[in-house]
């Protein structure tokens, strides 16, 4: 079973501004949980595109509502709710043609949700603006789709069919043998599918609100306000670790 969600969305600034500021948009007050940002690899291809691969390490907090249907074997790792987690990234930017291409992707828990988030970034020229694309010129607009996967429910329903078929007459099984014959898979899938996109629907809301941190400092005061911002960001963070 698979769920989508998509969202649209336009930035008052151009498409220069807007495409510099996804690169340079970790850390920011909104994106707290973003540990660490690592470049795997970087080239220009035959088309002259910018074709860059990324790697993020995230820490996240499980929702209670999904951490009650984890295996132990799976959540043994999660303390206090919180795990680790690391995202993989590609992009593709077209300059001349002002379109960015980008796909982002769990590699972890994927045996349990599998979540890709696709965006299609456009440069939207007005008629009167000409040649200019400097920060505040100009608007870019940004069409955002998210697939959600669970396959939880399958490795749960397999668990109980092996286990039927075997006989098995544990007492301690029992109460697991009756919610999972009371839960179908659908409605495990369903369930986790439906938190994680109520998740990525926050979590969305709360990346446009970073993307505009970084712009408005690219607008007052170029790379440099940019790079002061961050590190002023990873000052926080560290702060809030060391309590």
């Amino acid at each position: 079973m698979v769920k989508f969600y998509e969202s649209t969305f336009t930035y008052d600034y151009s498409f220069p501004a807007v495409t510099l500021a996804y690169f340079l948009r970790y850390p920011n007050p909104y994106s707290t949980h973003v540990l660490s940002t690592d470049v795997i690899s970087r080239a220009i291809d035959g088309a002259g595109r910018l074709q860059t691969t990324r790697i993020h390490r995230k820490s996240s907090r499980l929702p209670p509502a999904v951490l009650k249907l984890l295996p132990k074997s799976v959540s043994g790792n999660v303390s206090g709710g919180r795990s680790e987690s690391y995202i993989l990234e590609t992009s593709t930017i077209d300059v001349k043609e002002g379109w960015m291409w980008t796909e982002s992707k769990n590699l972890d828990w994927t045996g349990i949700l599998s979540v890709i988030e696709k965006q299609e970034y456009q440069r939207q020229i007005p008629v009167d603006e000409g040649d200019d694309f400097s920060v505040g010129a100009g608007t870019t607009g940004v069409v955002t789709t998210v697939m959600f996967k669970s396959r939880l429910g399958d490795r749960l329903r397999a668990r109980a069919t092996r286990k039927g078929e075997a006989a098995v007459a544990d007492a301690d099984d029992e109460p697991k043998k009756g919610f999972l014959a009371n839960w179908s898979k659908t409605g495990i899938q369903r369930s986790i599918e439906a938190i994680a996109s109520r998740k990525t629907e926050n979590q969305l809301g709360k990346s446009k609100e970073g993307m505009m941190v970084v712009l408005e400092r690219l607008r007052s005061g170029g790379l440099v306000g940019v790079l002061e911002g961050m590190r002023e960001d990873r000052k926080s963070m560290y702060g809030q670790e060391g309590k």
